[in-house]
This record gives C-alpha cells, sequence and structure tokens, in this order.
C-alpha cells in the first residue's frame, strides 16, 4: 500500500473514533430521554423499548423553562456584547498604543488567568451584594463584561495586521477611532468569531455565578433549571437528558453560525501571503 494512502487512512481512522467518542454521549442522552423513568434504571441497552416523545413536553413543563431560556438568552447576549467591545477596545490599546507601563499591565493581565476563577467569586460576590445587585440581571452580566482572555486574543490578532494599513487610512484624514473601526474590525471578523463562541458557550453553560447570585426563577437560567429534575430521592433521568438536550441546541446553532462567519472573515480580509 502506498504509504501516503496508509497514512490518509491512519488519520480518517484517528478522525473517525474522534468524531464517535463525542457523537456517542450525545446517542445515549437522546435515547434516555425516550425512556420511562423505570427503563432508565432497568434497561441494559441503549436503546429504549419503547419511545416517549411526551418526555420532552413533560419536562419543559415541569419547571418555568420559558423563562430560564429568555433570562440565559439575555445573559449570554449581555456578556457576549461586553466582551466584544470592551475587550476589543482594551486589546487595541495594548496593541497600538503607547502608555506608562504598558508591558506591566499586560503581564499582570496575563499572570491573572492562572489565578483560579474560585479565589475571586467570593470577593466578587461581596460586592454584588454591596450593590443590591442579586437576583438581578446586572448581577448576572455587569462583573463579566469583560475578560482577560478575549483581551489576549484579539491583542495577538490585532498586532498581527500590517500597520501600514492603518498609516494609510490615517494619511487620508481618518481619525484613530476611524481606523479602530474600519480598518482593525473588519480584518479582526475571524478573531471576533471565535471570541463570540467561546463567550457565548461560557456564559450559557455557566453553572456557580448563576447559582450564586440567583434566588428566584424570574433571573434563573437554564443551567440552574436542570437541576429541578434532581430530587431527594431519585432523579428523573429520562427529563434531566430532555431537559439538557434541548439547551444544547442553543449553543450548536451559534457554533455554526459563527464557524460560517468565521470562515467568511479569512476569506474576505483581503491578505494573502
Amino acid at each position: 500500500m502506498n504509504p501516503r494512502l496508509r497514512l490518509a487512512l491512519g488519520r480518517h481512522l484517528v478522525l473517525i473514533l474522534g468524531a464517535a467518542f463525542v457523537v456517542i454521549p450525545f446517542l445515549w442522552m437522546f435515547t434516555t430521554s425516550l425512556q420511562t423513568r423505570a427503563e432508565t434504571y432497568t434497561n441494559t441497552s441503549i436503546l429504549p423499548t419503547s419511545w416517549h416523545w411526551e418526555n420532552y413536553v413533560h419536562a419543559w413543563e415541569a419547571a418555568p423553562f420559558g423563562q430560564y431560556y429568555l433570562n440565559s438568552i439575555i445573559m449570554a447576549v449581555g456578556i457576549v456584547s461586553g466582551h466584544l467591545v470592551l475587550d476589543a477596545l482594551a486589546a487595541y490599546a495594548f496593541a497600538r498604543l503607547d502608555f506608562p507601563f504598558k508591558n506591566a499591565i499586560f503581564m499582570i493581565l496575563l499572570a491573572a488567568l492562572m489565578i483560579p476563577m474560585f479565589v475571586t467569586i467570593i470577593p466578587a460576590y461581596a460586592i454584588v451584594a454591596d450593590l443590591g445587585w442579586i437576583d438581578t440581571y446586572s448581577g448576572l452580566i455587569v462583573p463579566r463584561l469583560a475578560d482577560v482572555f478575549g483581551i489576549i486574543l484579539l491583542r495577538q490578532y490585532f498586532a498581527s495586521i500590517p500597520m501600514e494599513l492603518e498609516e494609510a487610512a490615517r494619511i487620508d484624514g481618518c481619525s484613530r477611532a476611524g481606523t479602530f473601526f474600519r480598518i482593525i474590525v473588519p480584518l479582526s471578523t475571524p478573531a471576533f468569531a471565535t471570541l463570540a463562541i467561546f463567550s457565548f458557550l461560557f456564559a450559557w453553560n455557566d453553572f456557580l455565578w448563576p447559582l450564586l447570585v440567583t434566588n428566584t426563577d424570574d433571573v434563573r437560567t437554564i443551567q440552574i433549571g436542570l437541576s429541578a429534575f434532581v430530587g431527594r430521592y431519585g432523579t428523573s433521568w429520562n427529563y434531566l437528558m430532555a431537559g439538557t438536550l434541548t439547551a444544547t441546541i442553543p449553543s450548536i446553532v451559534v457554533f455554526l453560525f459563527f464557524q460560517r462567519a468565521l470562515v467568511r472573515g479569512i476569506a474576505s480580509t483581503g491578505l494573502k501571503d
């Protein structure tokens, strides 16, 4: 067999195995969501003996999931918007502007990535409580409007854009803000798409912070709502899997949408090797 063909077959075999490891948990989650509660404890096959599509209706009616979805969407949109705007402005300052202690401040930001979230969550909760933001959208969104990872990601991408493009725009009379919005932002579509994907997944799947700062169903998110199926004497696995499966749909849709945006961004940059 041709060595190149053998290498290609081996590569595809590894990709198929990796895809199977990703798909099988979702398949198990889907089949479990269609079983009765008794079958989830007794059925030894991955396939249910009967298909109970009404589990999705019962799961939706077991808690105010419509309100949970709305709260998660509001929180995710607010956090993603904050990351795209505030992270981009900070990243542009680090990439293009000169100001005192710029390198030292950037190194501090890099060091902040190594601080565990659990170290800062109690002081953050104390600040939110002092501001009276417990059980409000402000408490869910404002403390996470900026992200160190996003600043570093965008800063590295901005730094890779040729300075000559900005200089040409400045010669033509474009202001500093104009060069940012007309030159840097359009050329950085891939970086913005990547940041949007990570920010949305972070916000949508977050559990600990919404659990701490919400007390009522009016502002609770979908991840907190899924705990409604965990009872004192057992867990309704079929309803929990049905709710979890529906909760993953927005993440998949957003990923697919921004994946296309990322490809279009790379194709439309106008920069070639």
